[in-house]
């Protein structure tokens, strides 16, 4: 044989094996889809690093990023399992996670977890993501909720140290109004509106679902938080037309100096401090009526069970737990650290991130309840009524409970 023919037939050889190469590349590559929940502009650019830098490990392996507005997140996500179209993993809210559980949608990930990787959250984020003893979500984003007082407007009516009590924010309200100037910043349509109402409810000893599991929104602590915002509406101590302002709105007034006081969580901080350098802020516990209470809510993110690529899933997911991108992640963002590994690192040592973990103590999480959602909805349709002036506030929220019992099931 020649040595041309020789040499041909080698490169035959090669050829073949490298397209039987490619076929087996080809057989093992896996593309993971995953749907975010859009924070704010850096969530995309974050998880699309992630992706990348998962990529660059893992070769056959490609990770697509869907970037999702809150506000039509969950429609999208019930849209797209109904089509049998969603992604392998998603960011949703915790609250929704009984609903996809019930629905049999969500992948138990007990079987994908060992002891070390359960170690390293810290446990009160953890456990909202468990159902009838198994995990289905983990927290990918964690927060509380404080008041934010504007200093330099609360000092000029008396309050340098911002508002204590409920009382303390109508007397300072009314002091600003004389000014020209919104008190209370109260947020009226959109996601969590009715959470806004809760910050009142648990404040005074209310809560939200008894341990009946019925509505107990509609409580005497129920009617009082309702009237307390309603009252404050009326006479004017908080911006006009509460129900066309959503929570993004509320935080761009309090960012522009034309509200004094807002709550929020502490990605807001990290907002103020981006577009709003000069604004002088101080962040308090919620304001006390009877007692006192905030809020902790964290986000899950989910795999879903027709995942066809899980393995490859939880991969990606694994490395999202991990501390750098952890870190890069709620420090980008604002939240709170859900990870121990994550809250060592130096930077969630600053006054805004002590501030809302001094608040933990006295959190709330939504309830895990199934028809939650649907609960949700009632209580803020019947806090717009009252803000409307529609109905009053015990017709309002009786009529809501009765229709949160039906959803509840009780």
């Amino acid at each position: 044989m020649s040595l041309h023919a020789r040499a041909s037939l080698a490169l035959g050889k090669v050829a073949v094996a490298l397209a039987f190469a490619g076929i087996a590349v080809a057989a093992h590559a896996d593309t993971v889809r995953v749907t975010v929940a859009h924070y704010s502009d850096a969530t995309a650019p974050y998880f699309e690093k992630m992706a990348r830098n998962f990529e660059k490990a893992n070769p056959g392996t490609t990770i697509k990023i869907e970037d999702v507005n809150w506000d039509t997140l969950q429609q999208k996500l019930q849209t797209d399992i109904s089509g049998n179209a969603n992604a392998d993993l998603a960011i949703v809210g915790t609250r929704w996670l009984l609903d996809f559980v019930k629905d049999d949608v969500a992948e138990p990930l007990d079987g994908y977890m060992d002891a070390n990787f359960k170690s390293r959250f810290i446990g009160p984020f953890l456990a909202p993501g468990e159902i009838n003893g198994k995990v289905y979500g983990l927290p990918i984003a964690a927060s509380a909720r404080g008041l934010y007082y504007n200093k330099d407007l609360l000092a000029k009516v008396g309050y340098p140290d911002g508002p204590k009590t409920w009382n303390d924010v109508i007397e300072a309200s009314k002091k600003l109004k004389a000014q020209g100037i919104a008190g209370f910043g109260l947020q009226g349509k959109e996601i969590e509106t009715d959470v806004y109402y809760y910050y009142a409810l648990w404040t005074n000893g209310g809560d939200v679902v008894g341990k009946d599991g019925k509505a107990a929104f509609n409580s005497p602590a129920g009617i009082k938080a309702a009237t307390l915002y309603k009252t404050m509406i009326d006479q004017g101590l908080t911006q006009p037309g509460v129900t066309g302002y959503s929570r993004e709105d509320v935080q761009n007034l309090f960012k522009q100096g034309r509200v004094a006081m807002m709550i929020s969580a502490p990605f807001l901080a990290k907002q103020i401090k981006k577009e709003a350098p000069n604004l002088k802020y101080g962040i308090d516990p919620i304001p006390m009526g009877t007692t006192h209470a905030t809020y902790a809510v964290t986000d899950s993110i989910v795999m879903f069970k027709n995942s066809k690529v899980k393995k490859s899933a939880w991969k990606f997911l694994d490395y999202l737990f991990t501390k750098e991108p952890r870190v890069e992640f709620t420090t980008t963002e604002g939240f709170l650290p859900t990870t121990k590994a994550e809250a060592t690192d130096p930077a969630f040592n600053d006054p805004d991130t002590k501030a809302f973990v001094a608040l933990l103590p006295t959190a709330h999480f939504a309830p895990t309840v199934t028809g939650w959602e649907d609960t949700a909805k009632a209580v803020t349709d019947a806090m717009q009524s009252i803000y409307l002036g529609k109905a009053k506030p015990a017709d309002a929220l009786n009529a809501a409970a009765t229709q949160a019992n039906k959803s509840l099931g009780k």
